[in-house]
């Protein structure tokens, strides 16, 4: 009997957690549906435009008059076709060039002027450093012959320099006696008692007295510009000039540091003008046209008329065999420093043949602040409505679109600008 009722005792167990499964499984269904049912939309736009229903600017005759609004239907045209490669932009050869130190000496800032900087812009010929250099690196004594030698050039010297003061001075003598017998000569030419053969004789000494003193003060200032330092070890200082025209890219020394020869100063870059190196897959090198000009826009391809055409350039030939490429490079006039070397742009190169493609006059696109390129069409009579458009490229004058409106629907021209104010409110 025991045994009976505790089976019982079991079976009424399990019906109970059966009922209480159930249970659950419902309630939680029915909540699951509820929050489904009170689910709400992540977003929500009460005003939704597209590009299909941009406003519709509409102006008065007078208007019409003032802006200067002029039209010209989207045509078909002969349209020269390019194909856009990443680049970069690199130093010529050349056009970097490190100073080294001719001699052993210590480094100073020149007389009148500062230490260089880095960025700092410097002209050809510009004294950046003086160098001291010294008489005996490895001592900084002199020897006994070295004094010897010393004294007697210090001597030389001063011997040179008496000299050339006496040749001026006795030119001077010279020249103020040929200058009184030119004026006797002249005296007596007035008075009839003297000859012209004379006074031309008198003059022509005169001259070559005074190219005598000419000549001997030049040597005398020459002379007087040697210059010999008595500090044991050491001589007249040496500048440092910059061997070109363009930018301090590094300095390696500091005032008062001691170098030996060989050892690298600082260095100068001329950025003027740069290289284009375009890496070209292999596959394209037949369909393009290598000895016309490449257009260079920004990175995003878009041409605009801030655009820069450069003309090919013969530079030793490269490749990358990884990436199937061979490199052709187009020289980029830089005089403002716009463009930096290892900055990366986009280059349109020409392909061969040209083709037709639907094209509207340049100055009919309108840039937005973001970019995109625009025309405003002409929905009626003194009524425009922007349009957005992909331009595939430009010449002369004439911009090629892959989307737009369609061909022969009339585009403003001119007075785009003032139609774009009047659409976005800031027109006067």
């Amino acid at each position: 009997m025991m045994h009976l009722f505790a089976r019982d005792q079991s079976i009424r167990y399990l019906i109970a957690m059966t009922c209480w499964l159930f249970f659950a499984v419902g309630c939680q269904k029915s909540t699951s549906d509820s929050t489904k049912t009170a689910a709400v939309a992540p977003s929500k736009t009460t005003h939704p435009v597209s590009e299909a229903s941009l406003n519709t600017i509409e102006l008065t005759e007078d208007a019409v008059r003032r802006l200067g609004i002029e039209m010209q239907p989207v045509s078909m045209r002969v349209m020269v076709r390019m194909r856009s490669y990443g680049a970069d932009l690199s130093l010529p050869a050349g056009a970097s060039i490190i100073v080294s130190s001719p001699l052993a000496g210590t480094v100073q800032v020149p007389a009148g002027s500062t230490f260089p900087q880095i960025g700092q812009r410097v002209g050809k010929g510009e004294t950046l450093l003086s160098l001291l250099p010294m008489l005996s690196p490895e001592r900084e004594v002199l020897t006994p012959a070295e004094r010897i030698r010393f004294a007697e050039a210090q001597n030389t010297v001063v011997q040179a320099q008496i000299d050339a003061e006496a040749q001026v001075q006795q030119s001077m003598v010279q020249v103020e006696a040929t200058q009184i017998a030119l004026e006797r000569a002249e005296r007596l030419l007035k008075d009839k008692s003297g000859t012209v053969r004379a006074v031309d004789e008198a003059q022509a000494q005169l001259q070559m007295a005074q190219k005598a003193l000419e000549a001997a003060k030049l040597r005398k200032q020459t002379v007087d510009s040697i210059k010999l330092d008595t500090a044991a070890g050491t001589l007249k200082p040496l500048t440092i000039e910059s061997p070109l025209v363009g930018i301090v890219r590094s300095i390696q020394v500091q005032p008062s540091q001691l170098v030996f020869p060989g050892a690298p100063l600082f260095e100068v870059l001329n950025d003027e003008q740069l290289w284009v190196r375009v890496p070209v897959y292999v596959g394209d090198v037949e369909e393009l046209d290598f000895s016309r000009k490449a257009r260079l826009t920004l990175l995003d391809g878009r041409q605009s008329d801030q655009d820069i055409l450069v003309e090919p350039l013969a530079a030793p030939p490269t490749a990358m065999s990884l990436a199937s490429t061979v490199d052709y490079y187009y020289l980029l006039p830089n005089p403002t420093s716009a463009f930096r070397p290892g900055q990366k742009v986009a280059a349109h190169l020409t392909l061969k043949g040209d083709a037709e493609s639907p094209a509207i006059p340049w100055s009919a696109v309108f840039h937005d602040i973001y970019g995109g390129q625009w025309v405003y069409e002409v929905a009626a009579d003194r009524q425009y409505i922007r349009r957005r458009i992909e331009v595939i490229s430009v010449s002369d004058g004439w911009a090629a679109i892959a989307r737009g409106p369609a061909v022969g629907t009339q585009v403003v021209t001119a007075g785009v600008a003032e139609l774009a104010g009047t659409e976005f409110g800031f027109a006067k």
